[in-house]
């Protein structure tokens, strides 16, 4: 294979982490030539206010996957987190280089801790996840909904004066904004979305050429978290916003989980931390899943999903 399209979003994010991914094949292969295609999704496209609406159901990836079935690119980059657990037909996963740090962060107006914050601060975050676990934590805290992209998040925290907001730690790394982190919560406090942080490379399964390439920057222990933390996603509901979180980390032939399911309102809490072999990472996913439906999970999703 002399040449390589890859697709990406248009975002700085997307672009940083595609940016990652050619970097990594060009050490591998030195002579190949990559074109990077940028896509301006549908949920680009939306204005803020209205991305609640499809957030979570393949609005930033499925006109990537279109471009990929019909042949106009050979890969698409995208943020594992925002790919649906069922891909576009004849797709698949061609390589899951890295993964960045998979905690939530906060950036505080003010340079405060949670902790530190004031009653009734405002925290601004559109995540359902991290809404119910943040008030968990300080039930007198205002949280708002706040969409868009890092750096529009980034500055609408000062436009609207709020006290401050939570992100993915890895976006605001991959940015080189990290230092406007004024907290980093802990898996176990603020249990992450099943593969934040990871970046995944979709391509057409039957290419074996361009899978073939990927295969070379490809990692395995990222691989394995990533499947067992998607399989626990597909267990509970596939791509709906649930107030659930969870996080695999592989430790030598182990991996460590941690997973969480709330209320909405962060009163009812079922948190679960197990350690299982790291052999069969999609079986260990899906079981850890149902381990916690059963420990009264399925109790508080029912009651979100009425």
């Amino acid at each position: 294979m002399k040449r390589i399209m890859i697709g990406t979003r248009t975002s700085r994010l997307a672009r940083a982490q595609t940016e990652i991914v050619t970097e990594m094949l060009r050490k591998k292969f030195p002579a190949l030539e990559i074109e990077v295609v940028p896509v301006t999704t549908m949920g680009d496209r939306l204005p803020d206010e209205k991305r609640a609406e499809v957030e979570g159901k393949g609005a930033f990836t499925e006109d990537l996957e279109t471009l990929l079935q019909k042949g106009e690119v050979d890969a698409a980059v995208h943020s594992m987190k925002d790919l649906p657990t069922k891909l576009g037909g004849g797709l698949a996963i061609g390589a899951t280089p890295v993964r960045a740090d998979p905690r939530d962060a906060l950036v505080s107006s003010y340079g405060l801790s949670l902790p530190e914050m004031p009653d009734g601060a405002v925290v601004g975050t559109s995540s359902v996840r991290r809404k119910a676990q943040l008030l968990s934590l300080r039930s007198d805290i205002e949280l708002v909904d706040l969409h868009g992209n890092v750096e529009t998040r980034l500055r609408r925290m000062g436009e609207r004066g709020l006290d401050g907001i939570v992100l993915a730690a890895a976006g605001l790394r991959r940015l080189h904004e990290e230092g406007r982190i004024t907290e980093y919560f802990s898996i176990e406090e603020l249990v992450p979305a099943p593969c934040q942080g990871t970046i995944a490379v979709e391509i057409r399964a039957d290419d074996h050429d361009v899978g073939a390439a990927l295969m070379a920057i490809d990692d395995g222990d990222v691989r394995a978290v990533s499947t067992c933390e998607r399989s626990f996603a597909t267990r509970l509901g596939g791509d709906c916003d649930l107030p659930a979180g969870f996080c695999a980390t592989k430790e030598g032939e182990r991996m460590r989980l941690v997973g969480a399911i709330l209320s909405p309102d962060g009163k009812t809490v079922v948190k679960q931390t197990s350690f299982e072999d790291a052999a069969r990472p999609y079986e260990v996913g899906r079981r850890f899943a149902e381990k916690m439906l059963e420990l009264g999970g399925e109790a508080i999703l029912e009651g979100v999903m009425r």
